[in-house]
């Protein structure tokens, strides 16, 4: 039988020095520094213990049911790379379980991001790595199926190309396109500042942020008794 498979193998990475900087920052203030947007739908979520990650994007697209591609992917995919696997979301059978995320660390991955299900949970939290899903199903899928590696697709409402930062934590997983990546990282700084002036007051005591004041002034609040 024959399938359509796409496979793009040069797939163009940002610095190792560049993603570094990705490392532990929280996801919210990305979001922030990209105008409040760029993070996946909440029911793409970690199911591991653990969920803190950041790398290089490679993207898969499966068919639903069918996950030939996400393992002809690892031979694609680098040490520092996020697998992200579409399969349209369906939710009827898993993407992947254990094996593949052992062969997945074996690679160098540092994460697995689909919007379909995941199976074998506790082998999941034994690898080590962070799988973010909409769930678990204990039913497995076929692998013969058609599908890309390293092409654009959207995940949880959001678009993905390869060479794209992937961030995720507790609160969810974020994209940084490639071409937004310096200005997303310039913007961090005066997010970052912009919390810890409001944790500042805080710690002083503060009960509303300062701007609340003269929004209500110049809004024109009518105050009834």
């Amino acid at each position: 039988m024959h399938h359509a498979i796409t496979i793009k193998r040069e797939i163009q990475r940002p610095e190792e020095a560049v993603v570094a900087q990705f490392e532990n920052m929280q996801t919210g203030y990305i979001s922030d520094a990209r105008g409040r947007k760029g993070a996946l739908d909440y029911r793409i979520r970690p199911l591991t213990t653990a969920c803190a990650f950041f790398g290089t994007a490679v993207t898969i697209s499966c068919r639903p049911r069918d996950n030939l591609l996400a393992w002809a992917a690892l031979d694609v995919a680098q040490a520092g790379d996020v697998l992200v696997i579409s399969n349209g979301g369906a939710t009827d059978v898993s993407v992947v379980g254990d094996l593949y995320m052992g062969m997945a660390r074996n690679k160098g991955i540092r994460a697995v991001v689909t919007d379909g299900l995941v199976r074998d949970i506790d082998g999941l939290n034994e690898v080590g790595l962070p799988v973010f899903a909409q769930g678990l199903s204990p039913n497995a899928p076929f692998r013969d199926g058609s599908g890309e590696i390293g092409l654009p697709l959207v995940i949880g409402g959001v678009g993905v190309n390869s060479g794209d930062i992937v961030v995720g934590d507790a609160n969810g997983v974020v994209v940084v396109p490639y071409d937004e990546i310096q200005a997303t990282l310039t913007r961090i700084g005066s997010v970052r500042q912009k919390e810890q002036s409001v944790e500042a007051a805080i710690r002083a005591g503060a009960t509303r942020p300062a701007w609340l004041d003269e929004f209500l002034e110049r809004s024109g609040v009518h105050y009834v008794s």
